[in-house]
């Protein structure tokens, strides 16, 4: 110590810690004259104690004005060593970077500027200091000083430009520093950080994109700045990385995957269209590389879809189509179940854009990959039956074209109908709002006849007789109307000659007892008119309800339509159709007579020629012979409803009606429950009024009661 007061006169030290600066940069520039002098001379254990006196005495003093011509003095120091000066920077540099974090906002400053002047003169040399010096900026560019501030931006510009040609510089260690602040929320940070990321990455040296993944989501991260600056900084950096990617040969798409997917779904638009722009690039790169992502990638995509903001969906459907395009090998890291099972998830979507697009993905992986499929159809199948009663009609085509695709399978297709029937029960709304549309589609998907058979033969064992009332009626009504069902209509019409026609008449028939309506119906469609008179005569006061009526309406109407406009002509020739007239009058007794359909069917009645029919087919139309008789009338060949030609007809196209035996004990089973649930209400109206008994059924005795109707 007392070697180093030899050399720097006591006035010197003395104005070094004096208040005013001008003194303070006196006392500095004569250290640097001595500094120059004892390094010519070699003298550098002198100049060490020279440099640890400025430290420990000054740069450490607990007194400001100490601090900062300690400073001055280490700068002054290391420009009087000039060439000479790294090898002391152990020494001058660990005081002023200390000072950075200085309570005195004019020693930072000063801490600046003596920095600044140490890196002019030592340039690479310090970059071994590198990590700490960026640490310290990073703090400085957020001081509440705006002249510390000021100096820091000029310390780091200088330090950029001796990063960038300097060859010394370690990406690898500086990365972990970058990434443990790229989700800094101060401003003037996020300015200094994208910088820096700015700046390296220019450096032809440096690759920036490697590391990428790194410090990817901080970036996107700051597209959501409330500084325009900031954002604008942002999407500048990552613009020239995307640039950057599409020029690589060698990219790691999984890492940055995994955020663009995150950040698609961010609350901010624009991060959500940068990142959607960026997988969307990924896609038409990365190709086959992007198989195990797949998945991520989809339900990225599929949400964005719907996205509110334009320009973000326009790129969403963009990249979904060039997604889809990509026809993967489920052997190559595709996993077809993990993709199924975003596509699933996408069916609970409130967005009905969305939900079209999963049913897409859903259809292709079942095109594509039907064994795989298949592996999870239990996982999807109760999803895609759920989303038949979705809100939206197109929604609902997608779902029945997948399910068609899928009751391909003789096994499927049956599962398929049981289920849909199932739904139906379950959920009577469904029925009444989409079952015809429903029914109508899969007739066109699958083959109408094949699924109509299949619905009967269901329907003829169901247990529940009120739901197998209502679908009767339902799928009676879109047989009657459907213009997909037209060719099962004429083959229908065909019933008593040919044996197709016979044969899908009697798969109907016992399914159709569950609703008298239904039958009439089905036997003026199949022109079993005789029959229609036995079941129209064999009806009894239960059957004859407002619902039956409402029904009954709704046939004298269609009877109006083209549908049945061969009907209408047959009533042209009443001694040939003469059961079809007894028919129609059945019915219209049945009718009251203020209602609109009994002065409809009226009306149509007095048209028919009443010149034209022959005592003699009266006579034999109310003599009450059984039909089957008629069917089986030795050497004839029924042709048309009661007219019997005399030759070797065939036969084999009877249908044996065994006296009304099936219609009438189906109505019997319908009449026992009713009557049950009538006796149900009485007893539980009478026990409402005389209050509880010690013999009164249990609830469980009336439901078990109630079940037993219902099985027999």
């Amino acid at each position: 110590m007392a070697d180093v007061l030899s050399v720097i006169p006591a006035s010197v030290l003395r104005n070094l810690s004096d208040k005013l600066y001008e003194k303070r940069k006196n006392a500095a520039l004569e250290i640097e004259g001595i500094v120059k002098q004892l390094a010519s001379s070699g003298d550098h254990d002198k100049i060490s104690a020279l440099i640890n006196l400025l430290a420990m005495e000054f740069a450490y003093s607990p007194q400001a004005n100490h601090r900062k011509g300690g400073l001055i003095g280490l700068a002054a120091a290391t420009v009087g060593l000039t060439s000479e000066a790294s090898q002391h920077l152990e020494q001058i540099v660990p005081p002023v970077l200390s000072s950075f974090s200085d309570q005195d906002s004019r020693v930072r400053y000063y801490a600046c500027e003596a920095l600044y002047n140490i890196a002019k003169v030592v340039r690479g040399d310090f970059i071994i200091f590198f990590n700490q010096i960026f640490n310290a900026l990073c703090k400085l560019s957020a001081d509440s000083d705006v002249n510390v501030q000021s100096a820091a931006h000029l310390l780091d510009r200088l330090v950029k430009d001796i990063v960038t040609e300097c060859d010394q510089f370690s990406i690898e260690e500086f990365i972990p520093l970058l990434r443990e602040r790229m989700n800094v929320l101060n401003p003037y940070v996020r300015q200094f950080l994208v910088g820096w990321i700015t700046v390296l990455d220019s450096v032809p040296d440096i690759d920036m994109l490697g590391f990428l993944p790194d410090f990817l989501d901080g970036l996107f991260n700051m597209l959501s700045d409330s500084s325009r600056e900031i954002r604008q900084q942002a999407d500048s950096a990552l613009s020239e990385f995307l640039q950057e990617i599409k020029n690589s040969p060698s990219v790691d798409y999984g890492r940055m995957t995994e955020i663009l997917v995150q950040r698609a779904a961010a609350p901010d638009e624009f991060t959500r269209l940068t990142a959607i722009t960026w997988i969307n690039e990924f896609v038409k790169l990365g190709g086959d590389l992007l198989f195990p992502y797949y998945a991520d990638i989809l339900g990225a995509i599929l949400p964005c879809i719907s996205d509110k903001e334009e320009k973000i969906r326009v790129v969403a459907r963009e990249t979904n189509e060039a997604l889809r395009a990509i026809e993967a090998n489920p052997t190559e890291n595709f996993d077809v179940g993990a993709v199924l099972s975003v596509a699933r998830r996408q069916l609970d979507s409130e967005w009905e854009a969305t939900r079209i697009e999963a049913l897409n993905w859903i259809s292709t992986l079942l095109n594509r990959y039907r064994a795989e499929v298949f592996c999870f159809l239990n996982d999807i199948f109760d999803t895609l039956l759920k989303a038949l009663s979705d809100s939206s009609d197109e929604v609902v085509l997608r779902v029945l074209d997948i399910h068609a695709s899928m009751a391909q399978d003789p096994l499927h297709f049956r599962q398929l109908v049981v289920f849909l029937m199932h739904n139906f029960r379950v959920d009577r709304s469904l029925l009444e709002r989409r079952g015809a549309f429903i029914i109508r589609r899969l007739c066109v998907l699958l083959d109408a006849e094949r699924v109509f058979r299949e619905l009967s033969t269901i329907l003829e064992g169901e247990a529940d007789l009120d739901f197998a009332c209502v679908m009767v009626q339902a799928l009676n009504l879109i047989l009657l109307t459907s213009s997909e069902l037209s060719e099962l209509r004429e083959l229908l019409k065909q019933s008593l000659v040919n044996a197709a026609g016979k044969d899908l008449f009697i798969s109907f028939y016992a399914s159709w007892c569950h609703s008298p309506m239904a039958i009439i119906s089905l036997c003026l469609l199949a022109q079993t008119y005789q029959h229609a008179c036995d079941v129209i005569q064999s009806l009894v006061e239960e059957d004859i309800n407002s619902k039956f009526l409402v029904q009954l309406d709704k046939l004298i109407r269609l009877l109006e339509t083209p549908i049945f406009a061969y009907l209408r002509l047959q009533l042209l020739e009443p001694r040939r159709y003469i059961w079809l007239l007894k028919a129609l009058y059945g019915l219209l007794m049945v009718l009251p007579q203020q209602s609109a359909a009994f002065k409809i069917l009226r009306r149509r009645l007095k048209t028919v020629p009443s010149n034209s029919v022959n005592g003699d087919q009266l006579k034999r139309a109310s003599s009450g012979i059984a039909y089957s008789q008629i069917l089986h009338h030795s050497g004839s060949k029924i042709t048309e409803d009661g007219d019997m030609d005399q030759d070797n007809g065939n036969l084999q196209n009877g249908i044996e009606f065994a006296s009304l035996q099936q219609f009438k004990q189906m109505q019997q089973q319908h009449h026992m429950l009713a009557k049950s649930r009538a006796q149900l209400r009485d007893s539980s109206t009478s026990l409402l009024k005389d209050g509880p008994k010690s013999r009164t059924p249990t609830n469980s005795n009336i439901r078990d009661k109630e079940a037993s109707f219902k099985m027999i």
